[in-house]
């Protein structure tokens, strides 16, 4: 795909990274393989009501997929501060948006702020090459078991390990990420 993000190549990048076949997809929304896959193509429009289901199929914020941005020469360059899309698993106290211009790399960045005294308390196993870069507060990391407080200037990697996360401090933590391959 082009430089310029698309409604079809951001769909298809999610359906992808959640290992779902066009059959799956359509078969859960009712819907015909051709169908999702003229969207997928931008070649169709979907319904407000079918952005929602497929938003609610592939477990992101409709504002993620939100088809009515209004294009410019900025989309799939930049993206400005207020137009970052909300992005992520939405578990309490992770505030989580998308860096990245679109869904259609080999990676996205993500800009998470862990508000104080939010955790995870299981940690999460992905299959997936992560490096975190602190540029406010701290927080707990546990990879692979261990536990480490990063900073901010600090950096950190996981790579195919567990990883759980707590902020009981009393300011909130911001972090970038890059992760590959992409996850939400």
């Amino acid at each position: 795909m082009g430089a310029t993000r698309t409604l079809g190549a951001d769909l298809r990048s999610l359906r992808k990274s959640r290992g779902l076949t066009l059959e799956a997809v359509c078969g859960q929304l009712g819907k015909s393989v051709g169908w999702l896959s003229q969207v997928e193509r931008d070649i169709s429009m979907p319904e407000p009501r079918d952005v929602a289901a497929l938003a609610g199929l592939l477990d992101v914020p409709v504002s993620l997929i939100d088809p009515t941005a209004e294009p410019s020469a900025e989309t799939g360059r930049v993206v400005r501060r207020s137009a970052r899309r909300a992005i992520g698993e939405r578990m309490p106290g992770l505030v989580e948006e998308l860096l990245s211009p679109d869904l259609t790399d080999s990676f996205e960045v993500i800009h998470s702020t862990f508000l104080p005294g939010s955790e995870i308390s299981a940690p999460t196993d992905r299959k997936t090459a992560e490096l975190g870069v602190m540029l406010s507060g701290q927080l707990d990391v546990w990879m692979g078991g261990r536990k480490f407080t990063v900073w901010p200037g600090d950096s950190f990697r996981v790579r195919g390990e567990s990883l759980r996360w707590a902020n009981p401090y009393d300011t909130p933590a911001v972090a970038v990420w890059v992760i590959s391959p992409p996850v939400y």
